[in-house]
């Protein structure tokens, strides 16, 4: 077939494509105007983890699951904004793993809010400055994000969904010739996370200037010719500093997990995770007993750390399944003394 057939056969799909993209958007519009009667949340992760499932068990064509969440979630987050612009508070800055977990969910048109720490971004969602917060809540290699177990603890905002992020890093740089640099800027732990990509490159022995973000380190890069960064490669690019070499990190299965928090609860979708703290009786046997229940409900514990808040040492624990399961309804009755529930949301992963 002729380029300009293929081209007139394309441009003829577009225009279809864009009549049913209004078509879709009036009927959010529609429903929209239903939730704002009721009170009830634009977002709802579970609705729209439930529409991926139903698209991709139907796909039979050259998309791939990864293409479709691509699409659909920039769709799902143009139709959110255009019903009900709502504020989304990341740690920030700019170019962030953070921000790249929130525009994941997100999408590109929403109003995004860089805040320098965990609780900043937590007091923001609590007073309603944003409806909704971007927090790391762990990491592969380093385990458990502590200011935000203490913030989960102190404040009464909920999780509504979970973001996994592959954690690669570049280096970048304006310099022609690696082996005039002199320094190098990063976040601290970044350092650790490439140091045998430094060994190798003899880059080990050269200053290491550690700055309060990978996206700072490009900044700072960008306008010295002696100087290097390693940053994410979103970094490198809103700051027009060239990338050398691409995913330099020792670990190439590094993974960060963040948490979004919301002001309301999700419905089930049934495939769901649970989160919660738990402070349990200072005596002999407590923790048995209570994991004991979760056997005997035969409710499956996905992850249990051990952390310390003020002084106290409570649990931080994950289970598969939704808060109104009637299995889990048991459990959480039985020791709700004990126990604050975090939120229910649609599993992304078991474990990092």
């Amino acid at each position: 077939m002729a380029l300009n057939n293929l081209r007139d056969k394309i441009d003829n799909i577009d225009d279809t494509l864009l009549r049913l993209f209004n078509e879709r958007m009036e009927l959010v519009h529609q429903v929209g105007e239903v939730k704002n009667s009721t009170g009830a949340p634009i977002y709802r992760p579970e609705r729209e983890q439930s529409i991926l499932n139903r698209l991709k068990t139907q796909n039979s064509g050259k998309l791939t699951d990864a293409a479709i969440d691509a699409l659909f979630l920039e769709m799902f987050a143009v139709a959110r904004n255009l019903e009900l612009p709502e504020a989304v508070a990341y740690l920030g800055p700019e170019a962030s793993f953070t921000h790249q977990a929130a525009e994941s969910k997100f999408g590109a048109l929403s109003e995004y809010l860089p805040i320098s720490s965990i609780p900043g971004i937590f007091r923001e969602v609590a007073k309603g400055t944003a409806k909704f917060g971007v927090i790391p809540i762990e990491n592969s290699s380093n385990g458990i994000v502590t200011d935000t177990i203490n913030c989960l603890d102190e404040y009464d905002l909920a999780i509504i969904a979970e973001v996994v992020v592959d954690v690669h890093l570049s280096f970048a740089t304006i310099s022609e010739d690696i082996k005039t640099l002199k320094r190098i800027y990063s976040k601290d732990i970044a350092f650790g996370q490439c140091r045998k990509f430094l060994q190798d490159l003899g880059l080990d022995e050269i200053e290491h200037i550690p700055v309060e973000s990978t996206a700072k380190a490009a900044k700072l890069a960008q306008v010295d010719m002696d100087a290097a960064a390693l940053c994410t490669s979103v970094a490198a690019k809103i700051n027009n500093l060239p990338i050398r070499f691409e995913n330099i990190e020792d670990d190439t299965n590094n993974k960060t997990r963040f948490f979004i928090i919301s002001d309301f609860e999700n419905q089930p979708s049934g495939a769901d995770k649970t989160s919660i703290l738990a402070r349990l009786p200072n005596k002999p046997g407590s923790l048995v007993d209570f994991l004991n229940d979760f056997e005997k409900a035969n409710v499956n514990l996905t992850k249990i750390k051990s952390h310390i808040v003020e002084g106290q040492s409570i649990f931080f624990l994950e289970f598969n399944g939704h808060r109104s399961d009637e299995k889990i309804k048991f459990i959480l009755e039985k020791y709700k003394e004990s126990i604050k529930v975090l939120g229910s949301y649609v599993k992304e992963t078991d474990d990092i």
